[in-house]
């Protein structure tokens, strides 16, 4: 079968229990949950005060913790061995990479005030594709910072939690990430997708309430690395466009002003802000076609997104632009009514928006024909927009 089944959240739950009893022979106290997310439409524009449109997945990131009476974290994931950290120590990044994500969220709470914290015993369970785009580090940040909300006793405003989480991402991981991954994951609610104003920080919830629409994601299984610095020269593109353009914001940035420029922009840069300008007015034009009922008028929109970033920004691979080829020769009249990359890009997945009916013959025919050209047998699956992290 060519769909995926998704293990549910309550299965994740489950296993977290079962695990933490395996290796620390405890009960959970506390068990956080938080999802990945997939981006409909608004890709690389939420660090230039974009509007991007993504929605939290029913794929999540579960942490089952209880107290163990020291000052010590001790973490175990499904795959890693266990990784021990001091509470009594400034946290700093270090090997394990990927306990960086933990140690990051870490010393927000410690800038914040809300210290000490409780030694525990902890372990991760996930469903959430790694390297995929779908914003696995976002949503183990957020699940853990949940569950230290637990811990210290603190709730913490959903905007500012995941603002902690992206400075985590920043300082520990090294990848300059905007707001959306960490927002989605946060405000993400059920039945709606979350309409984000990168620019004024706030989130708007888009309904997405029909049954007779699904979002199918497709992992090429073509893994990246953001922080090896495609992603962060993107950005520094962008801003030196900016600065060239002579404005503060790429919110004061029109067409007309890229086309009163053109030539004293070098081309590169000339491409970097065409994207920019055309994906924000994109997203926020699809937002507005699915609040009026509306979604055929998508397809067209997510086009010209992948076209964007494939040509201009220039972060589209061999194997993403076959699936979205191949998602385009189903069509709508297959069931298929648009499809592009999303994520960062330089592999990782796409996104497409299906009739839901016509899921199963749209995936086989969608792993069929990739597997055929690649060799390699993709991911894909099915979501629904889900609920964005909390306390089980």
């Amino acid at each position: 079968m060519s769909l995926q089944e998704n293990e549910s959240l309550a299965e994740l739950s489950a296993e977290a229990h079962t695990l933490l009893g395996q290796h620390y022979q405890q009960e959970p106290s506390l068990l956080a949950s938080a999802p990945g997310r997939v981006n409909l439409i608004g890709e690389h524009i939420d660090y230039c005060d974009g509007f991007v449109l993504p929605l939290a997945i029913d794929r999540h990131i579960v942490i089952a913790a209880a107290l163990n009476d020291s000052a010590t974290v001790r973490v175990r994931t499904m795959e890693e061995a266990e990784v021990i950290i001091s509470l009594n120590d400034p946290q700093k990044p270090e090997d394990p990479a990927w306990a960086n994500y933990l140690r990051g969220v870490l010393n927000g709470f410690r800038l914040r005030g809300n210290w000490p914290l409780p030694g525990f015993n902890a372990v991760i369970v996930s469903n959430v594709p790694v390297g995929g785009g779908l914003s696995s580090s976002a949503a183990l940040e957020l699940s853990f910072a949940t569950l230290l909300e637990g811990f210290s006793g603190t709730k913490l405003d959903a905007r500012e939690k995941a603002l902690l989480c992206q400075q985590a991402e920043h300082d520990f991981a090294g990848v300059p990430c905007g707001i959306m991954d960490q927002f989605a994951s946060a405000f993400g609610k059920e039945g709606h997708l979350v309409l984000i104003d990168c620019q004024s920080r706030e989130p708007a919830l888009v309904p997405f309430h029909t049954d007779e629409l699904s979002i199918l994601v497709a992992n090429t299984m073509v893994r990246h690395d953001l922080a090896t610095g495609e992603y962060r020269k993107r950005r520094e593109d962008t801003e030196q466009a900016l600065a060239l353009l002579g404005k503060s914001s790429w919110r004061d940035v029109s067409l007309a002003d890229l086309r009163n420029h053109e030539g004293r922009l070098p081309e590169v840069l000339q491409r970097r802000a065409r994207h920019v300008v055309t994906e924000s007015s994109r997203t926020r034009e699809a937002a507005e076609e699915l609040r009026t009922g509306n979604p055929a008028a998508l397809g067209p929109l997510m086009a010209a997104s992948h076209q964007s970033l494939r040509d201009d920004f220039e972060v589209s691979c061999a194997e993403l632009d076959l699936m979205v080829q191949l998602a385009s020769d189903i069509g709508p009249a297959g069931g298929l009514l648009g499809s592009r990359m999303t994520g960062g890009g330089f592999g990782g997945c796409t996104v497409s928006l299906c009739r839901s009916e016509q899921l199963p013959e749209i995936a086989a025919c969608l792993a069929m024909g990739y597997e055929r050209e690649t060799g390699l047998a993709p991911q894909i699956f099915s979501t629904r927009p889900a609920g964005g992290a909390r306390l089980l």
